[in-house]
């Protein structure tokens, strides 16, 4: 049976992509790595939202306030969650376009590396450490 790249085996482990030189940055392994990461990402989140869906759709009326005032409670919480993983998801798949462009792991402000270690903690990050922190600061001093 004939290998397929796509598949788990074939992928560097975190140690393997964390060993690998500078000069091998974003090769086709590690975009490979990346890739696999990331539509595991998005594969999560699409299949939260199903069950999100489910559970609303589920949902029993309860004749107690009290009761009542903890399920709104809870579906809020359900619904905050879900809203925060879809903006997480619109992120995720720019990241995959990003591979598909060869521009994924170079920060979009300076055009630098964005490093593997902080692509491993924040696969969708576009911005360099430094870039980050310069705007967060601008943000904190500006209101931006």
């Amino acid at each position: 049976m004939a290998s397929n790249s796509n598949e788990p085996k074939d992928l560097l482990t975190v140690e393997e992509l964390v060993a690998m030189p500078e000069s091998e940055y974003m090769n086709d392994a590690q975009l490979a790595f990346f890739r696999n990461r990331l539509q595991e990402l998005e594969s999560e989140i699409l299949a939260n939202a199903g069950a999100t869906t489910e559970n609303l759709r589920e949902t029993q009326l309860a004749p107690d306030p009290a009761d009542r005032a903890t399920i709104e409670e809870e579906h809020a919480l359900e619904l905050r969650t879900r809203d925060r993983e879809r903006k997480l998801l619109k992120k995720v798949q720019y990241s995959l376009q990003l591979i598909e462009s060869g521009e994924y792991g170079w920060c979009e402000e300076t055009g630098e590396p964005i490093g593997i270690q902080r692509l491993l903690a924040r696969p969708t990050a576009t911005l360099s450490l430094e870039a980050q922190e310069r705007r967060e600061k601008r943000q904190k001093l500006y209101g931006d």
